[in-house]
């Protein structure tokens, strides 16, 4: 008697999965001497200390148009350039800013994002100048996306207190209704408020586990404007879902009180707004070491990482982030 054995193979489709992004930024400005040059903050403040702890020079960690090409040759996924200098009050005819677009589109083939002064406003002249005609200046200078900050937080505030009434006047349904959703970020700037109790009133509040300076464990995330000059009683979880509802079509998420730490992402803060909205979510501020992307990846949903100061100065390499990530079992996208 013969006996055939049939072995049936059974082939499991592996699931596509999106590759997580690392993103260099570029916090662009000019220094005392009028030069534009990269700097970086610690909590937001780009001055060095002096001897006597008094505020000093603005830090250059180089120039916009040379970083951004090294980045791109290191492997980063997209490059995003952040206007904090005087001249982002005039953005749609501030030719340093254009001129740094324009010469890195050249060289560069990665998403550029630029962010600063993209709003309603009327020049020194008096002529009257619209977010989509800053943002179409940007667009035709070679970016991909724009940032908006402070306008946005004017904009979601509007949308709450007219009962999500949509003017489509805002910088974010003028500019996502002629570029799409995908070209409008908005960068969120949060600071924490600590308080004694999980409810408020206006606030949504969690529970953390950084405590506060008197012992507190709850806390909410104030949204600030004017680069995280001025606080308001407007908090991060109503900011987002109404941009959403604007048409944003992603969210960077900055945090005050992680940036220049180096001691990683907030992770609670992230993990609140992945779950308040549909969007993609990009952190920042924070970032120390490769194993600070682990975590971010691991306990959020975030689709991207942003970092800044580690790549400036060399402490850590992209190419050592995105290692670190494929031997953890995450996708990313290797340089060639």
């Amino acid at each position: 008697t013969t006996t055939t054995t049939t072995t049936t193979t059974t082939t499991t489709k592996k699931k596509t999965k999106m590759c997580n992004r690392i993103i260099a930024c570029l916090d662009v400005r000019s220094n005392d001497d009028g030069d534009l040059v990269v700097t970086k903050g610690d909590c937001y403040d780009v001055r060095e200390k002096t001897k006597e702890g008094k505020r000093g020079h603005v830090r250059n960690l180089g120039k916009p148009v040379e970083l951004a090409r090294r980045y791109y040759n290191e492997g980063a996924d997209e490059i995003t350039f952040l206007n904090i200098t005087s001249f982002r009050e005039m953005p749609a005819t501030d030719a340093p800013m254009l001129m740094v677009l324009r010469e890195t589109s050249k060289n560069v083939f990665v998403p550029l994002t630029i962010g600063g002064g993209i709003r309603n406003y009327v020049d020194s002249l008096g002529c009257e100048w619209r977010a989509l005609d800053v943002a179409g200046a940007y667009f035709r200078a070679g970016a991909d996306k724009v940032s908006i900050g402070s306008d946005a937080v004017r904009a979601a505030m509007a949308y709450w207190e007219s009962n999500k009434h949509k003017t489509g006047e805002t910088s974010i349904e003028q500019i996502s209704g002629v570029y799409g959703a995908q070209a409008v970020v908005i960068s969120v700037d949060p600071k924490r408020v600590y308080v004694n109790s999980g409810h408020h009133d206006k606030h949504k509040v969690i529970k953390t586990s950084k405590k506060g300076p008197n012992g507190e464990e709850f806390c909410w995330f104030q949204c600030t404007t004017a680069g995280g000059r001025k606080g308001l009683d407007f908090d991060v979880a109503a900011l987002v879902v109404a941009c959403q509802a604007l048409g944003a079509g992603e969210i960077l998420l900055n945090s005050i009180d992680c940036d220049g730490q180096c001691l990683g992402y907030d992770l609670e803060l992230l993990d609140m707004v992945c779950n308040l909205v549909s969007l993609p979510v990009i952190a920042s501020s924070g970032a120390g070491k490769p194993e600070h992307f682990e975590q971010l990846f691991n306990k959020t949903t975030s689709q991207a990482a942003l970092a800044s100061g580690i790549f400036h100065r060399r402490e850590v390499a992209i190419e050592s982030v995105k290692k670190h990530l494929k031997d953890t079992n995450h996708q990313v996208r290797m340089a060639p």
